[in-house]
């Protein structure tokens, strides 16, 4: 004879870790992976959680594409693809996703140009400060011809 308890208390603890599901994704998107990592110590089993992440998925309230495509909207603005794409790959997005998001991000190089003129907004005098430039435009993720481009714009 089957214990009632067991299966009563294995659905408070689905419809708990729904809840807690939902109480993140309130207050900002998450992908998967993420969302996985934050709940794991609340869930009973890996199949419970999975259980719960599935039926997100399936009433469109977690979903990697739109957290990926708001993350590259958000940060475009000062960052470039690389750093972008790699951002994405930590938090656990699908390389396909990640690839569908960034063109929503614009222009690489007018993205590059715009944070190279709030940053520096002068042509480089020397060698040197032309390098620092660049490497600063490295490390925010852009484009080697992204920065190329903006350094030819700064010459003429």
């Amino acid at each position: 004879m089957p214990d009632r308890r067991s299966s009563a208390g294995l659905q408070t603890g689905t419809t708990g870790l729904r809840v807690r599901a939902l109480q993140l994704l309130t207050r900002r998107d998450y992908c998967r992976a993420e969302l996985q990592s934050r709940l794991a110590t609340e869930a009973e089993s890996a199949e419970q959680l999975d259980a719960v992440l599935d039926a997100l998925q399936e009433e469109c309230l977690l979903s990697d594409p739109r957290y990926a495509a708001q993350r590259v909207a958000a940060r475009a603005g000062r960052y470039g693809n690389a750093r972008l794409r790699q951002e994405l790959r930590q938090k656990g997005v699908d390389d396909a996703d990640i690839v569908a998001a960034l063109p929503q991000g614009g222009d690489e190089s007018e993205r590059c140009r715009a944070v190279w003129a709030k940053k520096f907004g002068v042509p480089p005098d020397s060698a040197a400060e032309r390098a620092r430039q660049m490497r600063f435009l490295q490390y925010r993720g852009f484009s080697g011809e992204a920065i190329r481009r903006v350094m030819h714009g700064t010459d003429e």
